[in-house]
């Protein structure tokens, strides 16, 4: 298929879409022509994926990220203000408070914020765990849930503004009855 068989684009002539296709069909003329048309191939389906990954399109998303239970869990988690979101500037605002020297108070301070911050980021997955998947099991039941519990806990360590693909849902929103 060609590149203007996207909605939005002006349909192809047939002219047009036949010179394309004879021109896939067409066997390389060397190795070299060869491995530059597979590395183009490459380069065109990782920047429909990061397009897609930045847009929430579902369509192009790469795998680990596709389905309506994934969508879900995304969902689920994107609606929270979580401490484990902060959980890395956290620790290292802690580390730094431990390396000083002239102060110990100011040390204690850093490995009780460490210690802290760690048991209260372990209590918050576990209720994020066990709510989706009770969620998950009221809306999703009888399909196969695997995997979703490593891909939520790694997605509530990321800060929101960097969570790929793109968080589809305001803080604090409805979840959709659908997916």
């Amino acid at each position: 298929m060609s590149d203007q068989s996207h909605k939005g684009q002006p349909t192809p002539s047939r002219k047009d879409a036949e010179a394309a296709r004879r021109k896939a069909m067409k066997p390389p003329m060397s190795r070299k022509e060869q491995v530059q048309r597979e590395r183009d191939a490459r380069k065109q389906i990782r920047t429909r994926q990061q397009d897609a990954l930045r847009s929430g399109e579902e369509k192009y998303l790469p795998l680990r990220d596709r389905g309506p239970i994934k969508r879900f869990a995304r969902d689920y988690v994107d609606r929270r203000r979580l401490v484990a979101e902060y959980l890395l500037p956290i620790l290292l605002l802690t580390f730094v408070l431990t390396l000083v020297r002239t102060m110990p108070i100011v040390q204690t301070i850093g490995t009780f914020g460490w210690l802290v911050a760690t048991l209260v980021t372990a209590i918050e997955e576990f209720i994020v765990i066990r709510g989706l998947k009770k969620e998950l099991g009221q809306r999703f039941p009888g399909q196969s849930t695997r995997g979703v519990t490593l891909y939520t806990i790694l997605r509530t360590t990321q800060l929101r503004r960097f969570r790929l693909p793109a968080p589809q849902i305001e803080r604090f929103g409805k979840l959709p009855d659908r997916y």
